[in-house]
């Protein structure tokens, strides 16, 4: 199948009009987005973007062949121009199935918010699923309920999604093999609220998806190179820098993530309680969470007898987001008495090198995706004690060993992501 995308903005475009904040200001060139359309193979026209008839004039292509139009979702965008001569646009009952001419097939599929999604397939067996502005598949998606993918179909060879608002909604495509490794996720419906330039493709590619210009032609089932996704991350930033957020975005669009607070609860400490709720509620409800800081055998841990990922290797465990390895480092000291001069000079010091040596090698040899948060200590001001600037040096050496065994390292400053590896 040849597609098209006419538009791949939100219903109100990018930029919107007369808005001045940085995301529409930075939305020029190949960055401006009209509101998204897909036109397949000539035939069929997914949504309208305005002035369809030009919009595929410069993209090379025609409307003149379209036999079928269908809408996604309640339009709250510009006034709909449907040109002369096309079908009138209809929207499809969920579940319900389409044979156009030419040989493609239209599934409905069901969404939790007011539209409808569309899985099409084209002859040669190649197949999309296009869903609506921040919608994610209703029911479940795992062979059963709203969302039942055909028997034996397999993953999508590419899907198109608000990947940004509902990163969960690609986290369930994945967690029911409709997406793999090898499937092209192509970000659309995209708006205002997207960071501006850059930054966008950075987040899209933590997350495994990429945009497409307006006007960019795909063939759906050809091979393209998608987001490489680093296995190991470590995010550094200092105090409210945002490196949690971040780690945390890392993830969102991923299944069965399981959250590992290093941190622990502390009786009596109002402030601590209200930051550890804080980072609850910024959690997806799917994943899980663990108090500990016996990192070693979760790194080490995969799943049980018959977990196989279709690929008759065994499967890397559930992935791990650590926060944070400054904590960490604080219980250890804690326990070899780094704190005390004598304790630290008969044996505390040798004992603490090898719990870091320890955890450096289990992260070196995991097969789970792991995002690491660590504080970044070493740039403010010298602590006034001995036990501080011990613990300064030593959070510092372990940052630069656990950073040494991750294939991407960020720090995060006033919010902002800089790489500094992959």
């Amino acid at each position: 199948m040849d597609l098209t995308l006419l538009g791949t903005g939100a219903p109100q475009g990018l930029p919107r009009p007369d808005c001045p904040c940085a995301a529409c200001a930075t939305a020029v060139g190949d960055e401006a987005r009209a509101a998204t359309a897909l036109l397949v193979d000539g035939v069929l026209l997914i949504d309208l973007t305005p002035g369809p008839a030009f919009a595929a004039a410069r993209a090379g292509r025609s409307l003149a062949g379209v036999r079928q139009v269908l809408l996604s979702h309640p339009h709250d965008g510009p006034a709909l121009e449907v040109p002369a001569g096309l079908p009138q646009p209809v929207r499809v009952a969920d579940g319900r199935e389409l044979a156009l001419l030419g040989g493609h097939r239209v599934r409905a599929i069901a969404v939790d918010v007011p539209g409808t999604g569309y899985e099409v397939a084209g002859g040669d067996g190649e197949r999309l699923l296009y869903l609506p502005p921040g919608a994610a598949p209703a029911g479940t998606v795992a062979g059963n309920g709203d969302y039942d993918a055909p028997a034996g179909a397999g993953p999508y060879d590419l899907v198109l999604l608000d990947v940004l608002a509902r990163p969960d909604a690609l986290a369930r495509l994945r967690a029911s093999g409709a997406v793999d490794a090898a499937t092209d996720v192509v970000a659309v419906h995209l708006d205002h609220s997207v960071p501006p330039g850059p930054e966008l493709h950075r987040r899209l590619a933590a997350l495994g998806a990429r945009t497409v210009p307006d006007g960019g032609s795909l063939v759906v089932g050809e091979y393209h190179a998608v987001p490489d996704l680093p296995r190991r991350t470590l995010v550094l930033g200092g105090a409210r820098s945002g490196k949690s957020v971040e780690a945390e975005r890392r993830l969102a669009a991923f299944p069965d993530v399981l959250y590992v607070a290093t941190g622990g609860t502390r009786d009596g400490d109002e402030d601590w309680a209200q930051r550890v709720a804080l980072h609850r509620e910024r959690r997806p409800g799917s994943w899980r969470t663990v108090e500990t800081c016996d990192l070693v055998p979760l790194l080490a841990d995969a799943p049980g007898p018959g977990a196989d990922p279709g690929n008759g290797r065994p499967a890397a465990g559930a992935p791990l987001l650590i926060d944070c390895l400054a904590l960490w480092l604080t219980h250890a000291m804690d326990e070899v008495g780094a704190w005390d001069d004598a304790a630290w000079e008969a044996g505390g010091r040798r004992a603490l090198r090898e719990r870091c040596d320890a955890l450096v090698a289990a992260v070196r040899a995991t097969r789970r995706r792991v995002v690491a948060v660590s504080n970044e200590v070493g740039s403010g001001v010298v602590p006034a004690t001995a036990a501080g600037r011990r613990f300064r040096d030593e959070l510092g050496r372990l940052n630069a060993a656990f950073g040494a065994e991750c294939e991407q390292v960020l720090l995060v400053v006033a919010g902002q992501a800089l790489t500094l590896r992959g």
